[in-house]
Parts: C-alpha cells; sequence; structure tokens
C-alpha cells in the first residue's frame, strides 16, 4: 500500500476514529486503527466491539492496500510531524513507513484481515437532526447518566421518538434531565437506550453545525449516527427504561422566577467552603419576594439573598450543591422556574413549553447540617 495525504487531513480523521479505541483489551488488534484503502478512498476505522467508528479522509492512493497500525503511536506520530504532506507505504510483511518532509518513522503493523469491522446495519429507520441540536442536547442531559456500572440503564440516555418530537432523558437515582427537540417531520414511535460513552464521544467530535445534518439510523441493537464523512455504530443498552413518568408532577406549593446566572453565581461561592467529598447541603429559604442561601461546613460559613419573584408558601430546603450547578450550567435562559412541593419532595426547574425539566431531588439538611 501505498498513500499521500495532508497532515491535516490525516491527523483530523484519525483523531475522530481513535474515540473508539478501548484503553484496555486482550485483543491487541482492537488497539488498531484499521487503514483500508483497497477501493477508491481512505477509510479509517476503529472498533472497540461496542463502539466502532469510521471516516473517510481526502488523499492520493497510489497503490491499493490495507494495514492496521496502533492507533496510540500512530496518533502521536502524525500529530508531531511537520505540516505538509504525510506518506504512507508498506510492504508485505507489514512493516509500515511514514514519511514528511526530513522525517521517516518505521513501525510494524498488523495484517488488516484480522481486523473486526463496523457492523452491518440495514439503515432504514432514521431520523434527521442539526450538529447543533444533537451537540446541545447531549451537553444538557449527559452530566446526570451514572458512572456506576451496577445498573446500566443508568449509565446510557433514552433516546425517545413520538411524532415529530425526539426526547432525551438521563438519570442517576438522584436527579432527572429531559430534553424534547421539534422534528421536521414525523416519525413511528420508537424508544433505545444509547450508552453515554457513545454520546459523550459523538459530541467531541460533532461540529456543531446548525446546517449539517446528522441522520440516525435504528435497529433492535445499535444504533448509527452519519454525519459528513463519518460514521458511527453503537450498541445499545438492552432493557426497558425507567418510567419516570410517574416521578413528573405538575402540582406545586411554591414557584419561584429568579435569575439564573444570579442563582448560578451565589451556589458557585457557597461551594468554595466545601472540600472536595464532603456532602454538605446547600440550604435554600424561601420567603417573600427573597431567597436566602446558606452553607456551612468545617472551613466556615456563607449565606446569601437573592431577589426572587415567588408564588404560593414558604419553604425551607436542601440540596446538593454540584446537582444545581450542573442543571443551570447548561440552561441557556435568563430567568428560570422553580418548581417545589415540600423540602422531602423533588423540585423541578423547567420551562413553560417544558422543552428541558431537570428533577432534583433534596437532601435531609436537618441531620447533615
Amino acid at each position: 500500500m501505498k498513500l499521500v495525504c495532508s497532515k491535516s487531513n490525516l491527523l483530523n480523521g484519525v483523531q475522530i476514529v481513535s474515540k473508539a479505541v478501548p484503553n484496555k483489551t486482550t485483543m491487541s488488534i482492537l488497539e488498531c486503527i484499521l487503514i483500508d484503502a483497497r477501493g477508491g478512498n481512505i477509510k479509517l476505522i476503529a472498533n472497540d466491539m461496542e463502539l466502532g467508528i469510521e471516516t473517510l479522509i481526502e488523499g492520493n492512493i497510489v497503490e491499493k492496500g490495507l494495514i492496521a497500525l496502533d492507533a496510540r503511536i500512530f496518533l502521536e506520530i502524525v500529530r508531531k510531524l511537520p505540516d505538509n504532506d504525510i506518506t504512507i507505504v508498506t510492504d508485505s510483511s507489514y512493516k509500515t513507513t511514514i514519511t514528511c518532509e526530513k522525517a521517516k518513522f518505521n513501525i510494524i503493523g498488523k495484517s488488516g484481515d484480522d481486523f473486526s469491522y463496523l457492523p452491518s446495519i440495514e439503515k432504514i429507520d432514521s431520523i434527521i437532526v442539526s450538529q447543533f441540536t444533537l451537540k446541545e442536547v447531549i451537553r444538557q442531559t449527559i452530566f446526570s447518566i451514572s458512572d456506576n456500572d451496577s445498573n446500566k440503564l443508568m449509565t446510557g440516555e433514552l433516546f425517545e421518538i413520538n411524532e415529530d418530537i425526539l426526547k432525551v432523558v438521563s438519570l442517576d437515582g438522584h436527579r432527572i434531565s429531559i430534553r424534547k427537540i421539534g422534528l421536521k417531520n414525523f416519525y413511528m414511535p420508537k424508544k433505545v437506550v444509547v450508552p453515554g460513552k457513545t454520546l459523550n464521544e459523538i459530541s467531541k467530535i460533532l461540529s456543531g453545525g446548525m446546517e449539517e445534518d446528522v441522520h440516525i439510523f435504528f435497529t433492535d441493537k445499535h444504533i448509527v449516527f452519519e454525519f459528513e464523512s463519518t460514521t458511527v455504530v453503537s450498541r445499545l443498552i438492552e432493557g426497558e427504561y425507567f418510567k419516570i413518568d410517574q416521578m413528573l408532577s405538575s402540582d406545586y406549593e411554591t414557584k419561584v422566577r429568579i435569575n439564573k446566572k444570579e442563582f448560578l453565581n451565589c451556589i458557585d461561592r457557597a461551594t468554595l467552603l466545601v472540600k472536595e467529598g464532603d456532602k454538605k447541603p446547600i440550604i435554600i429559604n424561601i420567603i417573600d419576594g427573597m431567597m436566602e442561601l446558606k452553607i456551612n461546613s468545617t472551613v466556615g460559613s456563607m449565606n446569601e439573598e437573592i431577589d426572587i419573584d415567588k408564588k404560593g408558601k414558604d419553604i425551607m430546603i436542601g440540596f446538593n450543591p454540584k446537582f444545581l450547578i450542573d442543571a443551570l450550567r447548561v440552561i441557556d435562559d435568563e430567568e428560570i422556574d422553580i418548581y417545589l412541593v415540600n423540602p422531602k419532595a423533588p423540585c423541578f426547574i423547567r420551562d413553560v413549553e417544558e422543552k428541558y425539566t431537570y428533577l432534583i431531588l433534596p437532601v435531609n439538611f436537618t441531620t447533615v447540617n
């Protein structure tokens, strides 16, 4: 095999597919990136058997061929080469020479025939969203998935399609994040659970353009994302997702309208007094047109007042400050509405149209404080 391509094209392609290379594996071939130059284009592929990424890059194929190269070494070599055309040549013993200007590397590759290609997916069932929308939806929900494998479903996000609405849900047992997006067309109802790892990696690859579309295909076991020259195939998490509707209530005893930035900055300041690992709640006291926020820790204490617009009863309630910060950081609205029932019931942060809903469970501050 012999091919020539620009450093920028090659580096971009290698960085994209590297996101599907496993950190640890007993199969050394999975630690490789496959370069497939047997057709009319240069194809880069990586696959950890759960997540697979394939991307096409522009370049000149002088001699067709196939080679698998160690992903980490290959990425570092390409990254550190001069900004010029790179030539890759392989021989029958898989010895690979990578040349750029006066720099020349020789590395030993592996037979591409041993590589696990992306599964062949019948692309029938699909929806279309913009790159911007998908990137935003992931950003606004991914923080509340669980990183604990004890419940696999919590490590993923529910993608639920109903006619022209896509609802994305994540939860970790302490909070729920929901985003609803309007779709351009109507679709048959569908529910799948997508691994959080897949969504994290996709959000890093997406350019986030409003004009660029992502085509999302579904099967019983896989989800496929196609955008620009890249295809991402991921296994779905099997099982029935949690019935969250029964956790969502429109009842409230107290409704607060507050400036989001003020509220976020105040909680952020309060956490200065909380050591990492401490589970000190922030205590929120709502009376008339004022919200008082207090925090007490071994380091010290803080209290601050914020003007609010309140409807309903006075209430004192405690929260894990991190959970409030995570939700507030991804809301773009200048003012937000918070709905509360009592100190033991979850609070809801949601807009009028319910394009976003964040449910956060309170903590018992009487015993913790």
